[in-house]
């Protein structure tokens, strides 16, 4: 997500209006995660909000690595109940739309944070340059 993508003012002022209470940054991090998920399917379908939260929390480990947990809390999402309201936020705005059997319970309890990103992080090593064998000096 480019650093220089920012919400509208207007549509930042609805979100506000029917009580959107996360730092925009979030609001632009769950509609990244739902094109990081999108990407990773066979075909572009409606996801469950079960699917969604564990789409958000691989692209924040992504992004962020062990950092996750803090830039996330940083914009006020603590678990994957936060996930479920910005994205129902989004549907009252317009900006997304829900079927009729969605709610916003089913975001809750998804997963752990801690767990997810603290205990159980996945540690991406990146491996040594290799080093050109090396021609013994010359002996002078």
């Amino acid at each position: 997500m480019p650093a220089e993508l920012a919400l509208a003012s207007d549509l930042l002022a609805r979100i506000r209006a029917v009580g959107g209470a996360y730092h925009e940054r979030a609001y632009l991090f769950v509609l990244g995660g739902i094109e990081y998920l999108q990407t990773r399917l066979p075909a572009r379908r409606h996801v469950s909000g079960a699917e969604l939260a564990l789409a958000c929390r691989d692209l924040a480990l992504d992004q962020y690595g062990l950092m996750a947990r803090t830039v996330l809390e940083h914009w006020g999402i603590r678990s994957t109940r936060d996930i479920g309201r910005i994205v129902f936020t989004l549907v009252d705005v317009r900006l997304l739309s829900a079927e009729p059997e969605d709610r916003e319970e089913d975001f809750h309890d998804v997963f752990d944070f801690e767990n997810a990103f603290s205990a159980s992080y996945a540690w991406r090593c990146v491996p040594p340059p290799r080093r050109e064998a090396s021609t013994p000096p010359e002996e002078t």
